[in-house]
This record gives C-alpha cells, structure tokens and sequence, in this order.
C-alpha cells in the first residue's frame, strides 16, 4: 500500500494523561514515575504501529511535555507544541493544519495515543477502507472506540477540514457531522485505554514491547 495518509497524535503532558490508570504501573500504589512511564509506553506503542503502516506518509505527534519531545525526537518523529487553545480538538486542528499548509491536498488524520495493542496492518486496512469511502463521495470516516461510544480514529479527505469532535460521545458526534463510521476487522485499533479493565483487554489482544515492558511485572500479558 502507498502512503496516503499524514496523522495527527496528541500526547498530553504525562503529569496528568491518564489519570484513571493512575496505580496500574505499580499495584495501585499511584507513583508519578511509574504513570509516567505508563502513559508514554502507550503513546510509544501507537506512534510505533504508525510510523510502521504502509499507508501513513507523516505523523506529527503534538505535545508541549519536553520528555515527550525529547524522547520520541531520538527517533524521529516529529513533535509541535500544543497552541494557546487547550484541548484535544485543539491539537487535532493545530496539527492538521499544518499538515495542510505543507500539502493543500493531503488526506489528514486524527488518532488517539492510547492504542497499545494497534497493529500497522490494521491502520492500513482503516486507512484503505475510509480512503473507498471517498472514491465513492464520502468526505470524512471515523473507526470507534471498542465500546462504540467513543472514537480512536478520523480521517479527512483531500481538501475536507479535519472538523475533530473528540470527547464524550464523540461516535455520535462524529456521524451526526457527517462522518461515515468504519466498520472491520481491527481490534487494536479500537481498543483504546483509559482504564484498567481497558488494559487487560488490551493485553487481551497483544500489547506492545514498551507497554509490555512496563506492566510485565504487574499482569500477565500477551505479546504484541
């Protein structure tokens, strides 16, 4: 599969990402360091699953945490500082337009950090999947979340602004603007993680080496 797509991942400053995780790094007794470290093995194991896919041609992760910055710029990808406006959306917006003011053109993406168990093959199959879409007039495509509720991945056509709705009952949101909802066969993709339960049933489908690495101690874990 060609590159078609540019993505968009926010990473919010690891202090407070996550925060109904908080003790599931180290048997619940809630350490900054260990949720620390938690939160950016998540986002290391999105942001690997990406830069793997066959149809993604860029990412820009935007985060203003300087360990974020520093750690995911050892490798390569590149990291813009959140805007004056806070917020999810917010970001989602920042990074697409500047994907945009590079290529006018660029089929842009939003998705979520917190996909550990996400596979390359699965984003490319969404990827594909949306991209039908719009050959057939569709401007916008949206994955859910596992519960449905939710939302792990939005993708805009050439030329169609990325109009994110992130947030609670951003499913609907999402359909309710026009978005067309993606169904296959991607489990990691939508199995985002926000809480423990989240966790287990990502560990359920195969994590990723850094989460992996992380929990190892705590639960037992496939490997991703």
């Amino acid at each position: 599969m060609m590159p078609t797509a540019d993505l968009v991942v926010p990473v919010k400053p690891l202090a407070v990402a996550k925060s109904r995780l908080r003790g599931a790094a180290d048997h619940g007794i809630g350490a900054q360091r260990a949720h620390a470290r938690l939160a950016m093995a998540l986002a290391r194991d999105t942001i690997a699953a990406v830069r793997a896919a066959e149809g993604v041609r860029h990412l820009i992760v935007v985060s203003s945490d300087p360990v974020v910055a520093a750690e995911l710029g050892v490798f390569g990808v590149e990291v813009i500082p959140d805007g004056p406006v806070p917020g999810l959306n917010s970001a989602y917006e920042r990074g697409a337009a500047l994907v945009r003011k590079r290529d006018p053109a660029a089929v842009v993406g939003a998705l979520q950090a917190d996909l550990p168990a996400l596979r390359p093959a699965e984003l490319d199959a969404a990827i594909a999947a949306a991209l039908t879409l719009f050959r057939a007039g569709a401007q916008r495509a949206f994955s859910p979340d596992a519960e449905g509720t939710g939302t792990t991945f939005l993708l805009a056509a050439a030329g169609v602004p990325l109009d994110p709705r992130f947030g609670v009952s951003s499913a609907q949101h999402h359909e309710e603007s026009g978005a067309c909802r993606l169904r296959g066969e991607w489990p990691g993709l939508l199995q985002d993680v926000d809480t423990a339960d989240d966790l287990r049933a990502a560990a359920d489908l195969g994590l990723g080496e850094h989460t992996r690495q992380v929990m190892a101690p705590t639960v037992c874990i496939k490997p991703g």
